[in-house]
């Protein structure tokens, strides 16, 4: 993993993510990417698609400037921001391979893409080495499945721990997405890795407290927090971070020069369901290597996040995800996720 070289590994790995995509030579495919993106994902993305039969496009976009923020947020993306002839032509394909630094979970313009029936396969900016660890699982699939069932069948999500943490979330009206890392439906989007169950709460139902303690993650830092930090919602939104440390303090600093009042705002809550995942995966790689997607599909983290909210009609480029261990979360008043472990 210290240099560039494609390995025939990697092009495996990805073609059992396209072959599990049933992506065919019969399908139009763009790899659509950024100047700054990883570039040897790019090339074993189009030598695996090749593989399989297919003969796809590439669209380079040029990396949009950071702005005020010299960090990347790890969420909002504005790759297509200003390029309506490129959204055109996204819309007009069966299949676009997601290669941007940020992916397009979040960008203004992938509802109208999704719209027009093309589906997003998002490959997340990881090193290659991460993504051969976590190769498609049917298994996964099923359980994703399920627990977006249970997630749209409630009214209530509760979420609690010995740290403090009590936070009530009305379910009613919530749209829930269940990412298992890869689509084969027109109109929809995943991203790899995947094993996740997201839900995006209506605006004003979430209230409450969480305490982020060590251990718990902040990948828009791709670090492990070592301090306590005590979050405070009301009304959806972070209304007080707590703490003496330099987690809270960098939280803070980082909120304010978002200087976005949606960026305090909730994204999603939901958790992690892939063993596969490793909790200490952050421990391994140099940030430059990783963008922190395995950190949130760690089966039985909760995963809340702040940020851009389609379904609230929010977007920011503040974007906050934050998977906590040791938690449990309850729908109903059923436990889907008992201290930290799967129920």
């Amino acid at each position: 993993m210290f240099s560039d070289r494609i390995e025939g590994k990697w092009i495996d790995a990805f073609a059992e993510l396209f072959e599990a995509a049933r992506i065919g030579p019969e399908e139009s495919v763009v790899i659509l990417s950024e100047s700054g993106s990883r570039e040897v994902n790019v090339h074993v993305a189009e030598l695996a698609l090749v593989r399989r039969g297919v003969r796809p496009a590439r669209i380079v976009v040029p990396t949009p400037r950071l702005g005020r923020m010299i960090p990347r947020s790890t969420g909002a993306s504005r790759a297509l921001t200003g390029q309506p002839h490129v959204v055109a032509h996204l819309k007009s394909v069966d299949v676009v391979v997601d290669l941007t630094l940020e992916g397009l979970m979040h960008a203004p313009e992938t509802a109208e893409i999704l719209r027009a029936g093309t589906r997003i396969q998002v490959i997340s900016n990881e090193h290659p080495e991460t993504l051969e660890r976590m190769g498609p699982d049917p298994d996964l699939k099923e359980r994703v499945r399920e627990a977006v069932r249970r997630c749209r069948a409630a009214t209530t999500m509760r979420v609690t721990s010995t740290a403090g943490s009590d936070l009530a979330v009305d379910m009613r009206g919530a749209n829930t997405a269940g990412v298992w890392g890869w689509t084969d439906r027109p109109g929809t989007l995943a991203h790899w890795p995947g094993g996740i169950v997201v839900s995006f709460p209506a605006a004003g139902t979430v209230a409450g407290r969480l305490v982020l303690q060590p251990g718990d993650m902040n990948l828009t830092y791709k670090r492990y927090v070592e301090g306590t930090v005590a979050l405070t919602l009301g009304n959806d939104r972070v209304v007080a971070v707590d703490g003496d440390g330099v987690d809270a303090r960098l939280m803070r600093d980082t909120w304010s020069a978002w200087r976005d009042a949606n960026a305090y705002a909730v994204s999603h809550v939901g958790w992690g369901l892939n063993e596969a995942a490793r909790w200490d995966a952050l421990m391994m790689m140099d940030k430059v290597h990783t963008n922190a997607t395995e950190l949130r599909a760690v089966a039985g983290n909760f995963l809340f996040s702040t940020g851009a909210n389609e379904f609230a009609d929010r977007f920011t480029e503040g974007h906050f995800d934050l998977p906590m261990m040791g938690c449990t979360i309850a729908l109903d008043g059923v436990a889907v996720v008992e201290e930290g472990r799967l129920v």
